[in-house]
């Protein structure tokens, strides 16, 4: 199994780590986050990275998500990458996180294609044409 590692900006991580839990309906093993704050220094940060990743690699890699590319979060993250085994995608949001916790099994080259896949297909405009004020439980 590949492990998850969110590095992103303050809580967002472990919000993205709840959410998901509900929709899995438990806690997804090896999957952590590390929120980075406005305060943190990048150099101090690494290395609670790089434990993570170590608890997290199981023998099959770790994938790290992050939020805004070009970002602090993101680019502690570029300091944790290893091609094929530490691998990074940016732009996580709660499909691609779902998207990456259901195909994890499937090798690093298949889950950042499904990754990369959840977060694009995820991001829609809606076409709903309920009336103002409706709510139903399946889909526009």
């Amino acid at each position: 199994m590949i492990g998850l590692l969110i590095v992103a900006h303050g809580t967002l991580g472990e919000s993205l780590i709840h959410c998901a839990s509900h929709v899995m309906g438990k806690r997804p093993l090896y999957l952590r986050q590390l929120g980075v704050t406005i305060h943190d220094d990048p150099d101090a940060i690494l290395p609670q990275g790089r434990d993570l990743i170590r608890f997290l690699d199981q023998g099959d890699g770790v994938l790290v998500l992050t939020d805004i590319f070009g970002a602090t979060p993101a680019n502690i993250a570029c300091r944790l990458l290893e091609p094929g085994r530490i691998e990074g995608v940016s732009g996580v949001n709660l499909p691609m996180l779902v998207k990456a916790l259901t195909y994890r099994d499937s090798g690093m080259q298949t889950l950042i294609e499904k990754t990369l896949s959840g977060g694009k297909e995820g991001v829609i405009s809606m076409p709903c044409s309920q009336p103002a004020g409706s709510i139903k439980a399946s889909p526009c």
